[in-house]
């Protein structure tokens, strides 16, 4: 079974993808992502691969017989790839150069470009889950794209409020945003010409820091040469401050943000930005979201925004002076 299905109470999709459970449990000693597997390339950097199992297709079932004129149905219309990281099985993204995480940056602006030539696809999210705690099973280094043929909620409520204040004060919200922050200073971790890293005001996650743009650009495909080149340099002391906070390998969703695709332009209030969801608020604690966030999307932060901004500089600094 793939479809979507309608939340009648939050005019949200939920894709329905039970054909998932069935996937194979790969053998100990086996990758289907490393070179010689069969299923890539023997020498490649970095690799587009179309997901085996996919929650949603470019040629999708017919819905089940279970849509009434109440609850909704729809095709799971949409695209769901694998990004490869490195041949190299066990290697981080903070521990691959910038020149090759520049390849990588480069490979989201072709799929991004690729993927909004199809017409159905609304919203592509370009998004990476490390380590077990967040479910990850495969080790070697990728992340994913999903292009939806819907927009969703989050994303929903995000375009309404920046395009209502556009309306309203004439200016980009998240403009507005990273000048507040870069203002205040306390919250910055660190910045470049083209980046600024920062723990947002409002963070859900104690280390859940933000990538955003110093220039108003809409999506990855915007960036320059150099742009690119800091994107990739930004990516790589990121994560590593991560992972220099307790040294561990963090575990993180990172979580990309561009506009919209094939409908109503958005160029002129939706801002570039990567977000982090770290789950760990201490280096043996994990932040769950229990039943206020999950339930009533009421986030509590265990800790202060301006405290934990110290431990990520002090993080970022023990990685740049390895």
């Amino acid at each position: 079974m793939a479809e979507l299905r309608k939340h009648p109470l939050t005019n949200d999709w939920i894709m329905i993808a039970s054909h998932r459970q069935s996937r194979p449990q790969m053998p100990k000693n086996y990758c289907p992502f490393c070179p010689g597997s069969g299923k890539v390339p023997d020498h490649y950097d970095v690799y587009k691969y179309d997901n085996d199992f996919p929650a949603l297709s470019q040629t999708p079932p017919e819905p089940d017989a279970v849509s009434t004129e109440f609850f909704e149905t729809a095709p799971a219309y949409g695209k769901c790839e694998v990004i490869l990281y490195s041949p190299e099985h066990t290697i981080t993204l903070p521990e691959l150069p910038a020149e090759h995480i520049r390849k990588l940056v480069d490979l989201w602006a072709e799929r991004f470009t690729v993927l909004r030539e199809d017409k159905n696809i609304k919203y592509i999210f370009i998004f990476e889950n490390r380590g077990e705690l967040v479910g990850v099973t495969m080790p070697h280094p990728h992340g994913q794209i999903y292009g939806y043929s819907f927009i969703p909620k989050k994303l929903e409520l995000e375009l309404d409020n920046a395009g209502r204040y556009m309306e309203e004060k004439k200016k980009c919200l998240f403009c507005e945003m990273l000048d507040e922050e870069v203002s205040f200073e306390k919250r910055v971790i660190f910045r470049n010409e083209h980046f600024t890293v920062f723990l947002p005001f409002f963070s859900e996650y104690p280390y859940g820091v933000y990538i955003m743009s110093n220039a108003h650009r809409a999506n990855i495909t915007e960036f320059s040469d150099d742009e690119r080149n800091a994107l990739a340099e930004t990516l790589r002391c990121t994560t590593g401050m991560l992972d220099s906070l307790f040294n561990m390998k963090f575990p993180y969703m990172m979580c990309m943000y561009n506009q919209p695709v094939n409908g109503e332009d958005a160029s002129e209030f939706y801002h570039f930005h990567i977000a982090f969801y770290p789950p760990m608020r201490s280096a043996d604690k994990i932040k769950f979201n229990a039943s206020s966030e999950t339930g009533a999307w009421a986030h509590c932060n265990p800790t202060c925004p301006e405290d934990t901004s110290i431990e990520l500089r002090e993080a970022y600094q023990r990685f740049i002076s390895k």
